[in-house]
């Protein structure tokens, strides 16, 4: 079949939204669909039109940015000329186009499934109190228009004021995982080119410097951890510079940051080979999401597909991979105390958290996921008859 993905931002944006997305859109082209990937041109210098992975990707330039949002006079337009020529809709959310676009889809007869990959909270100031209204109101237009919502856990479904009004509509499919090979020689040139010595213990952390990813927290826990192994370091992979909507955030955490000193490095993104090295090399994975923005943080399925135990939020969504694996442990929110002490107990006993990750490899399979996504698209198909 010919499906039509739409999403704000695609590669080489990096986010976990987008990077589910490109996922799900190669899977589907290895498995012999034809896919077009519907986004906006967020930098000048990307091509409109791009053949990447056996996937055709078509962006539309943006008039204007409004916060994290773009503003694309063209994209109705586009939308509709691709519209006419595809099979089902997929369109991955929150996404302020999504609106028209699942009502243009639906106009056409041609099935729009909504993938919801988490609620959109914006930080307070003017702008912001417009956009998240409007954003709010753009998703249940989105999802009036559409057949189907696929959300990646249950949990966060049913804590989600967003989704739990349209359960009816629901579709739980996992989260996708697909990491490069890396070989015994790529783990140990990662390890030369970072500087990480025999014996020191490493901490991870994989995310863009934003508000909502609780770097803070992480960064005060690592005292506490240091008190008891000196010789403990944070490797932060991840934008950190200038990420769209975040310069308030970096200004107040990047100092707090540099007086960790040698105990904090910030590797900015990684080639995919090292992204793997990078969960390796870690004795653990910390995630210290604060909110909603957060779904399900799919570096902690990355980190324990390669053995590497997580230390997760307690949020909806966030918590489910480590509580079905126990590949870690479960912390409050915004408790750095809590982590640290997390941190301390993984360290002492990392035996205790290694879990089955073979399992946890099958489970968030590319195409399992893409296969499940498929049923529902010819389950759907079958009712537009």
């Amino acid at each position: 079949m010919h499906i039509l993905i739409g999403l704000t931002y695609y590669r080489p944006h990096t986010s976990g939204l987008t990077i589910y997305a490109e996922r799900l859109a190669r899977a589907f082209a290895r498995r012999g669909h034809e896919v077009t990937v519907l986004t906006s041109q967020d930098n000048r210098q990307l091509a409109r039109l791009e053949f990447m992975d056996g996937v055709t990707v078509v962006r539309v330039p943006p008039l204007m940015r409004v916060s994290k949002g773009l503003i694309m006079p063209g994209m109705p337009s586009e939308a509709w000329k691709l519209a006419r020529r595809v099979d089902v809709v997929n369109l991955h959310m929150p996404q302020l186009d999504a609106a028209y676009i699942a009502w243009i889809g639906k106009m056409m007869h041609k099935p729009v499934v909504l993938t919801y990959q988490c609620d959109l909270r914006l930080p307070h100031g003017m702008i912001h109190s417009i956009a998240n209204p409007v954003s709010n109101a753009a998703n249940h237009v989105a999802a009036w228009g559409s057949d189907a919502i696929v959300s990646l856990t249950r949990d966060y479904a049913e804590h989600s004021a967003y989704l739990v009004q349209y359960m009816d509509k629901l579709h739980v499919l996992d989260a996708l995982v697909e990491l490069a090979p890396a070989s015994e020689m790529d783990i140990q040139a990662f390890r030369a080119k970072f500087g990480i010595h025999p014996g020191q213990r490493i901490i991870g952390m994989a995310a863009r410097l934003a508000t909502e990813k609780g770097v803070e927290y992480l960064v005060e826990a690592l005292p506490q951890v240091l008190a008891h192994i000196p010789n403990a370091r944070v490797l932060f992979v991840g934008s950190y510079q200038n990420v769209v909507g975040e310069h308030a955030y970096a200004a107040r955490v990047l100092p707090m940051i540099d007086g960790l000193k040698d105990h904090w490095s910030l590797l900015g993104n990684l080639s995919p080979v090292e992204m793997t090295a990078f969960f390796k090399t870690l004795d653990v994975l910390v995630m210290p999401s604060l909110n909603s923005t957060e779904a399900f943080g799919l570096v902690q399925v990355e980190a324990m597909s390669c053995g590497t135990p997580v230390i997760a939020s307690d949020l909806p969504g966030v918590r489910v991979p480590v509580t079905m694996s126990g590949m870690g442990r479960i912390v409050p929110v915004a408790d750095a105390p809590a982590i640290a002490q997390a941190i301390l107990d993984i360290l002492a006993e990392p035996e205790r958290y290694r879990g089955n990750y073979a399992e946890v490899m099958h489970k968030y399979s590319p195409d399992v996921i893409a296969a499940g996504y498929e049923k529902l698209f010819e389950d759907i198909l079958q009712k537009h008859k």
